[in-house]
This record gives C-alpha cells, structure tokens and sequence, in this order.
C-alpha cells in the first residue's frame, strides 16, 4: 500500500484558519466628504449675513475694497440723525468713551464711519471729528462699489 503525504488532509484545517475575514484597513471618506460639504453650505449663507446690522443706503464711489485683515470698529449713521457703535445705538456726546472702552489697539485702532447717503452731513462730520479730537488715526469713510449703469 502507498504511503500518503500529510499535504492532503492537513489543507482543508489551514484552510478554516485563513477564512477569518482580516479587519478592514481603509477608511471610508464618503461621510467625511458629506459633512464637509454641509458646513461648507452652511458657511456660504452665514457669511453675508455676519456683516453690521444696521440698514444704511452707503454712497457709491469707484475706490476700491480695503484688505481686512481684522474686524475693525465700525460707527454707523443713520438718515434720521441715529448714530450706531456696531449694532448699539449710542449718543454721539458719549461716542468717544465707549470707543476707548473697546478699542483693543488704543488710538490704533481701525475705525469704519458708515453713513447713509440721505444723513445729515454735519451729523456725520461732528461724530468723525469728536473721533478725531479723541486721538484715533485709523478712520475710513465706508461706501459701496459704483456699477457701470449707477
């Protein structure tokens, strides 16, 4: 009779060993990719709508955007004579003490006066020279871009 090798009847045992799946080495970027694409949705929309609350209709003019590198502090008049230090209404006497409250950079701070095209014109010049007077250097007048047909 024949001798048998042991190659045979020890395959199928190895076999059983193998068939255990082996964990899964990749990562699956599909539900990472729909996250992102939802918050970048997101921040699309919110963007426009982080800008000063207060409503004004800015002048236009053909100067160009000012790079910004941080959110300065912005002052808004308002065509009723209303004068606004971010969203806060405030009395243009006490303008000066509440801007030093919150300037984080002193008299270096950047200051943005944004007035309506219908306000009084000695309303805004007495609260940019009440600014002025006070020390601060950084003023810039804000208005909107001009378009071709305006």
């Amino acid at each position: 009779m024949g001798m048998s090798t042991g190659a045979s009847s020890g395959g199928g045992s190895r076999r059983g060993r193998r068939a255990r799946k082996a964990p899964m080495a990749e990562i699956n970027m599909t539900p990472m990719v729909d996250v992102m694409l939802v918050l970048l949705i997101i921040f699309m929309v919110a963007a426009p709508l982080m800008t000063v609350g207060v409503p004004l209709d800015l002048p236009k003019t053909n100067a160009k955007a000012l790079s910004a590198d941080k959110q300065p502090i912005t002052i808004s008049v308002q065509k009723g004579g209303e004068v606004f230090l971010q969203e806060t209404p405030v009395e243009p006497e006490a303008i000066v003490e509440q801007l030093k409250a919150i300037a984080e950079a002193g008299y270096e701070e950047r200051i943005f006066l944004r007035a309506d095209s219908a306000a009084d014109y000695g309303t805004v010049m007495r609260v940019m020279s009440r600014i002025s007077a006070a020390g601060f250097k950084n003023i810039g007048l804000v208005t909107t871009q001009q378009t071709a047909g305006s």
